[in-house]
């Protein structure tokens, strides 16, 4: 698209298909059917999941404690004493659960290692029983002609390590493990993402304390915690790169997602202010490889304690961004020194099963467009979106998701929108394969596109499975 810019492009594609009924030549009419929302050839269509949430086999082929082990067996943690000891059972099922996959006509999977399966103290002796369980499950996907994209880090810190994240000592263990699994799969995996949501497993773990491990820590400690994550992450694409040369490698980030509260010129130069200060000690810092002056000087003396080479390490260039989208901020221009406002408080949208999905499917749009605008990344992929839903399976043992379904179609429709304006939105894994373990929610929110019966193993498609397959079969929505 040499010589357009993306903004150009989408209103020169605008104007071809407004003036196609005015006496273009027939071609010009037939590259833009109405209502024909479809996606490019080659559009990766997948499935997300998580090792902590699925496997289960808790204390089985020689795993110990994660951090999220300890935390759910902690009274009051987590819904109902739930904990992920069995979770789906994957770690026995994974083959049925594979064919799940194989059924929806999917190209991608994104799971996750569970760290302690494989150094169940978190670094030293290597676990072969854990190795050989995930060399299994990606035989299994590339015998079925799945695509694995391979998270490293999904919040199930082993336990063993001192100190968790509050130590510098965690993020060299990290990256000596990234290295070492991917140098183990570099045969078989070809995209890795280093680690899952970094305000969720620092923020949400060591400052709000609702995650594991549940602390509340001055300002300082947590703006050390959050260097130590970005920091993994930096050290663990400078290993992965070094064990596997060919290996494309990203990470998984739920950046915040800001959009203009009306689309005009003002609004949209807030959102994309906002989007690099509010995502800023963590997307906006390893994309520009330092920390921004804003966020240095707001933070003043609680400002992280950087080291010689952290920055170069946490800068280390990226092949794709992975975004997990699921609800807006929206904000408008105002006249204060940062030059945006939060619109009203969140929790007065409509939202669905869970609290903190509100309904603004255009955050799909503006999560690729902020990125791209502002950082202009080679690829994006959408790694997670997807939504709770009060999932019953009627007397004729269907679940007739059609809330899910509209809240998935509508965030695909601005997904297709990016790309159409020319985003390089590569693919999209839907969050999730299976009802599973939603952390302090337990078993109490279903986000699958299968119905998983705890009491017995059993899994049973959604409408929405159907619903997602025909979205494949067609790449396009429908």
């Amino acid at each position: 698209m040499k010589g357009i810019s993306r903004r150009q492009f989408g209103k020169t594609a605008a104007a071809t298909i407004a003036l196609a009924g005015a006496g273009l030549p027939e071609i010009a009419r037939s590259q833009a059917r109405p209502g024909e929302l479809k996606f490019p050839q080659g559009f990766v269509w997948g499935c997300s999941t998580a090792s902590y949430q699925i496997e289960g086999g808790a204390e089985e082929g020689g795993r110990k404690p994660s951090v999220w082990d300890v935390f759910s067996h902690t009274p009051g943690k987590t819904f109902n004493g739930d904990t992920g000891d069995v979770a789906d059972d994957s770690y026995h099922l994974y083959k049925e659960d594979i064919e799940l996959l194989k059924n929806l006509g999917v190209g991608g999977y994104r799971m996750s290692i569970s760290w302690p399966r494989v150094f169940p103290n978190g670094k030293g002796q290597p676990n072969p029983a854990g190795l050989d369980y995930y060399k299994r499950v990606l035989d299994e996907l590339l015998e079925k002609r799945i695509t694995p994209y391979v998270t490293l880090f999904h919040w199930d810190l082993p336990a063993a390590l001192p100190g968790g994240w509050q130590s510098r000592g965690t993020s060299l263990a990290y990256a000596d493990y990234a290295g070492y699994v991917a140098h183990q799969f570099q045969d078989r995996v070809q995209h890795f993402m280093t680690t899952n949501e970094l305000i969720c497993f620092t923020d949400n773990g060591y400052k709000i304390g609702r995650f594991a491990p549940g602390l509340s820590l001055p300002a300082a400690q947590v703006n050390q915690v959050r260097h130590h994550g970005v920091l993994a992450h930096g050290l663990g694409v400078q290993a992965i790169r070094a064990a596997a040369p060919s290996a494309q490698v990203g990470l998984a980030e739920n950046a915040v997602v800001y959009v203009p509260v009306i689309e005009n010129r003002e609004n949209i130069e807030a959102a994309r202010r906002a989007t690099r200060d509010g995502n800023a000690p963590f997307l906006t810092t390893l994309l520009e490889g330092k920390y921004p002056d804003s966020y240095l000087e707001r933070e003043g003396a609680n400002a992280p304690k950087v080291e010689s080479g952290d920055m170069k390490a946490i800068g280390s260039r990226l092949d794709f961004v992975g975004l997990n989208v699921y609800t807006p901020t929206y904000v408008r221009a105002d006249s204060s020194p940062q030059g945006y406002a939060i619109e009203k408080p969140q929790d007065l949208y409509p939202h669905m099963a869970s609290p903190w999905i509100t309904i603004g499917p255009e955050c799909m749009y503006w999560a690729v467009r902020n990125v791209c605008d502002i950082w202009n990344p080679a690829a994006v992929y959408i790694t997670e979106n997807g939504t709770s839903a009060d999932d019953v399976v009627t007397p004729e043992g269907r679940i007739e998701d059609t809330d899910r379904i509209m809240y998935l179609r509508n965030h695909l429709m601005h997904l297709q929108r990016a790309v159409n304006e020319g985003y390089p939105a590569k693919g999209y894994f839907l969050w999730s394969l299976l009802d599973n373990f939603e952390w302090t929610d337990g078993y109490s929110k279903r986000f699958g596109l299968h119905y998983v019966d705890y009491s017995n193993q059993k899994r049973i498609p959604k409408l929405s499975a159907e619903w997602y397959r025909t979205v494949i079969a067609k790449n396009a929505v429908v």
